[in-house]
């Protein structure tokens, strides 16, 4: 099996240090540099023999990391509660008022998210009780961020579930969407389009989608769609059953995983 450059370097820097870090703690040893090239040359004799060692180390960085990245992004979350679940411009679908929220993170012309999109209808109509946040992420070029500045502007003349049907009818074209097709679907809709092309170019859509972009980054969001549900952040098109068993979780215990 081989492994990432990066990933094997750190792996033996970390077993190097955990190997290393009882003798120095016992003895609170200072090795010259002769002692520490003996040290060095018994550590890479060691792995030479055993190099399956590696896996085991590979394995426990990466848990840590893990670990690591969870704590920080629960931190985060708790951070930016209020900006995440109450912007003024982000979509909500649902029960306005329900006991639980649900944030999904998205881009237009991400084909996970349109694969994700028929999860948060099933979760909408079957659960009277959840809110749904909906916040555009246009991670995917230029089509992106236009068509997500049409569909917030498109807000200030939609609410409730004539907004979400908007969503849905966006996020169902085939192929790219881009300004002109997210303002097609708008003109088809019956909205006022002078007002819209005016709300398109205001610093307030301009103002929406950078805080959006910036509440992302300060999550760490890799791509889209990800998901926010109490403190968890669940990237990618997990399917609806580990959403709903997350949505239960925080119902019961208040948090995303209750053990």
């Amino acid at each position: 099996m081989r492994f990432p450059l990066l990933k094997t370097l750190q792996a033996v820097t970390l077993f190097g240090v955990l190997a290393a870090a009882p003798v120095a703690h016992a003895q609170n040893a200072v090795f010259n540099e002769q002692q520490k090239q003996a040290i060095g040359e018994v550590v890479k004799e060691y792995l030479l023999k055993n190099p399956e060692v590696l896996t085991e180390v590979i394995s426990e960085l990466e848990k840590r990391q893990a670990e690591a990245q969870q704590v920080a992004q629960a931190s985060a979350v708790q951070e930016t509660k209020q900006t995440l679940l109450n912007a003024p411009h982000s979509y909500v679908a649902g029960n306005a008022s329900g006991d639980i929220t649900l944030v999904e993170f998205f881009d237009y012309n991400c084909g996970y998210c349109k694969k994700a999109l028929a999860d948060v209808q099933t979760l909408v109509k079957s659960d009277p009780k959840l809110r749904v946040v909906l916040k555009d992420f246009p991670v995917l070029g230029p089509d992106s961020v236009e068509a997500s500045r049409v569909a917030l502007a498109v807000k200030n003349q939609l609410q409730g579930q004539k907004l979400f049907d908007y969503h849905v009818k966006v996020m169902e074209t085939r192929g790219r969407v881009n300004g002109e097709r997210a303002t097609a679907v708008a003109k088809e809709m019956g909205l006022d389009m002078a007002k819209l092309q005016k709300d398109i170019e205001s610093a307030e859509i301009r103002n929406a989608l950078q805080e959006n972009m910036a509440l992302g980054d300060k999550l760490n969001l890799t791509g889209t769609p990800a998901f926010v549900i109490g403190e968890a952040i669940i990237p990618g098109a997990v399917g609806i059953e580990p959403l709903k068993q997350l949505i239960g979780n925080v119902r019961s215990c208040g948090k995303a995983n209750c053990s």
